[in-house]
Order: structure tokens, then C-alpha cells, then sequence
């Protein structure tokens, strides 16, 4: 019985997202267009189940470039209305158009001067006649087996939210980038945002020897540092080459003296670089395509400035 009645209910919430197609006409259109005009904040306000809605299509909008903030219908009657501005476009959720606290805002809204848009399921009721745009989200039945808890009617509300959102994302051009931007702490945010200045490791963080150092020097100043590698720069800092610790295994058996020979013999020349301005993401890809572990980071004229180590993206959640 219940898996039936679970396959019943999921149905029916298909059925109604499936409806909501005959509410995307010219009032949909004029509601993008509203909303992508707006100077002020767009301000999605309801109570109850629709309340919760209301506060994640807030929130989807702000993330995708619309500013905008929740506000609870009963809390607006009692001062967050002083929120409202006549710059702000209102998105009012009802289902049943007749919701006490979110009708009694209306005469204010008027009298403030913002222009709202009803999210209702009753195109002839007190709500839907006060707002400047009105999208049906009308549902057959709500599935809820007591035919008492807001089931598909939420979630087609939930749906018209986002399908606002998606046509606001195309008419405002915005980007991944801008997506990045508002969401600096997400696996997106670091891989568009953070580059290899801001990850490298510089100063004395790194081990940077001249070409005449001698390799036993140099794995002094490896170890010191706490890196894999030495940069080895020429006398006007530039990068020459680098000595890994591949370097020392290919040469340690078949040279005796190799601690007491000069890095400039036995480092790798032409290394593999990033520019420093380039993204920390550019560098993983660099590091797992050539299969290492270290890349030196110059600037533009090919001046050594520091050292990216794979240890240093994975601390950044780059890995």
C-alpha cells in the first residue's frame, strides 16, 4: 500500500510541474522583464509551507545575480515592511490567493509604490486581483492522502521559482564567473576565483638556489624549506631549472660524487612553469597532465616569484 501511495504522490507532483507549462505566457514574460529591470531588491514574501518556498527561491535568485531577501507576511505586519521600497518588486505566494497575513500587505505595498507579482493557484481571488502580474500555480489535487497538506502545490511553486530564475540568468548575461563570485567557499568559487599568486608558496617558503650551488647544498635548503624541489635561478633571478628529488635517484648510483657536483649538471632544464596570474585550476590540470608534483611560478618576464606544490592546491580544495 505505501509504495503504491508513494508512486501515486510522485505522479501527481510530475502532473503538476507538467501543467505549469500552460503558465508560461506573456504575464511570465512580463515578470522576467519586471524583475530584470528592477533597481531595487526583489522581495519574496509568504507563510507557512509557502514560506519555506518562498525563502529558497530568495535564495536561488540572489545566488544567480538578482538581489533579493525573504520576508514572512506575518513578521512584514508587525515593522519588516519598513523593508519594502518602491524600487523593490514583490513576489506574493499564495495558493489559495486568500492568505490573511500576505493579503493584508498589499494596500501598504500599493501606498509604498512596489510592484509585486502573485504566485497563486486562484486566478480570481483577493491577491490576484491587487497584483500587477499574476502566474498560475494551479495544482488538480495535492496528493496529501487527508487532502489537507500543501503537497504538489509547493512544488510547482518551487518550479516557477526556479524557471524565473533560469530566464533571469540568460536575460542578465549572467555568468560562471559571476556564479563563482557569491559563492567564494563552494568546489566553483575556488576553481574560478583563486589563482597560483594566491596559493604559491614565496619568500623563504620555497628552496631557490644559484646554478654553481652544490647538490648537497641543495638538498639542505629542500629539506629546510619542506619542499619536494629547488628552483634553480641564474644571477639575475630568472628561472634555469629544477632539482627533484626524480633528479637525485637517476644520478645517485651512477655518480659517487653527485652531492659534491653542481646543480646546474644534474638539474632538469626547461622545466615546466605557470605564470603566477594564471587560475589555481589551470595548474592542477598542468600537474596531473605532466605528472608531477611542483611547478615554479614566474611572472610575465619569466622572473622566478615562487613555487606551487600539488600539497598546496589540495589544502585549497582544489584536489
Amino acid at each position: 500500500m505505501s509504495i503504491q501511495k508513494a508512486k501515486e504522490l510522485i505522479n501527481i507532483e510530475a502532473q503538476a510541474i507538467k501543467n505549469l507549462t500552460k503558465s508560461i505566457n506573456k504575464d511570465f514574460l512580463k515578470a522576467v522583464d519586471l524583475i530584470a529591470r528592477c533597481k531595487g531588491r526583489v522581495i519574496v514574501t509568504g507563510m507557512g509551507k509557502t514560506g519555506i518556498i518562498a525563502r529558497k527561491i530568495s535564495a536561488t535568485l540572489s545566488s544567480t545575480g538578482t538581489p533579493s531577501i525573504w520576508m514572512h507576511s506575518a513578521e512584514a505586519l508587525h515593522g519588516d515592511l519598513g523593508q519594502v521600497t518602491k524600487q523593490d518588486v514583490l513576489i506574493l505566494i499564495s495558493t489559495s490567493g486568500e492568505t490573511e497575513e500576505t493579503v493584508r500587505l498589499l494596500p501598504t505595498i500599493k501606498k509604498i509604490g512596489a510592484k509585486t507579482i502573485s504566485l497563486t493557484g486562484n486566478a480570481k481571488s483577493t491577491m490576484a486581483k491587487y497584483c500587477d502580474i499574476v502566474l498560475s500555480i494551479a495544482v488538480e489535487r495535492e496528493g496529501c492522502p487527508l487532502g489537507l497538506a500543501p503537497m504538489a502545490s509547493t512544488t510547482a511553486t518551487l518550479v516557477m521559482g526556479d524557471a524565473l530564475a533560469s530566464c533571469l540568468i540568460i536575460r542578465k548575461n549572467f555568468k560562471r564567473e559571476d556564479f563563482a563570485l557569491f559563492h567564494p567557499g563552494g568546489s566553483l568559487g575556488r576553481q574560478l576565483l583563486l589563482t597560483v599568486e594566491d596559493l604559491m608558496r614565496n619568500g623563504n617558503n620555497y628552496s631557490k638556489v644559484g646554478l654553481e650551488s652544490k647538490v648537497k647544498d641543495v638538498l639542505l635548503s629542500i629539506t629546510k624549506s619542506r619542499c619536494g624541489s629547488a628552483c634553480v635561478v641564474d644571477k639575475k633571478g630568472n628561472l634555469s631549472g629544477i632539482f627533484t628529488d626524480g633528479d637525485l635517484r637517476r644520478n645517485i648510483e651512477s655518480d659517487p660524487q653527485l652531492l659534491n657536483r653542481k646543480v646546474k649538471d644534474v638539474m632538469t632544464k626547461n622545466p615546466t612553469t605557470i605564470l603566477k596570474s594564471k587560475l589555481a585550476a589551470e595548474a592542477l590540470k598542468l600537474l596531473e597532465g605532466r605528472k608531477i608534483d611542483e611547478l615554479p611560478v614566474v611572472d610575465e618576464k619569466g622572473k622566478l616569484v615562487g613555487l606551487l606544490d600539488v600539497q598546496d592546491l589540495l589544502k585549497a580544495g582544489l584536489v
